[in-house]
């Protein structure tokens, strides 16, 4: 099994949003800078802080050219990793990972996700929360970026449109289903797994 984490899938638009994307999780008391740095926070390759101007942090992943692995800051010693990643078929990926936080930090977090899904002009695929870590986040790749026949199970919501919705009430008639707007709908278990 995976750590916990919400992975949110988003068509990749002619305009990037990461700024619009800062105000909206600022919004809900998480920010882009570390509190006491001032700073941007990305992670190199040895997991190292990498400390850069929050400009040059929207101008790199505005080139759309390489996985990048950040920072969001809850407070000064709380933080949420988050895993930026391009697909070559046009589609924009994140991963935020929230195993370690309290059950309202990742509450903070996913309401975070959830309001920039349904805010941002460029539209939401998916977004996939499973805070307990029930499933790994690339199994859900085949269903939402390739219409794959293999539908994992919703541990605790899934954010969807057509025809990703329809196939899932179709395996699992039990979840539950809410309209969210922006041709987004909301799908639970039921009872919790």
């Amino acid at each position: 099994m995976a750590d916990g984490f919400i992975r949110w899938y988003r068509e990749s638009g002619a305009t990037p949003v990461f700024a619009e994307q800062v105000e909206l999780f600022r919004a809900h008391g998480i920010g882009l800078v570390h509190p006491v740095s001032g700073a941007a926070v990305v992670l190199d390759v040895e997991g190292e802080h990498v400390l850069m101007p929050p400009d040059e942090l929207g101008r790199l992943l505005g080139l759309r050219v390489a996985s990048l692995t950040m920072d969001w800051w809850i407070s000064q010693d709380v933080d949420v990793v988050d895993t930026y990643t391009y697909e070559p078929w046009g589609c924009e990926i994140q991963t935020l990972w929230v195993d370690g936080l309290t059950s309202e930090q990742a509450d903070s977090v996913e309401a975070a996700v959830l309001a920039a899904a349904r805010g941002l002009p460029t539209p939401t695929r998916a977004v996939i929360v499973d805070r307990r870590g029930r499933s790994d986040p690339d199994d859900w790749d085949a269903a939402v970026l390739h219409d794959g026949e293999v539908l994992p199970a919703v541990a605790d919501r899934v954010l969807v449109r057509d025809p990703l919705k329809g196939r899932l009430l179709r395996s699992s008639p039990e979840l539950r289903s809410e309209e969210t707007g922006a041709g987004l709908t909301l799908l639970s278990p039921a009872r919790p797994l």
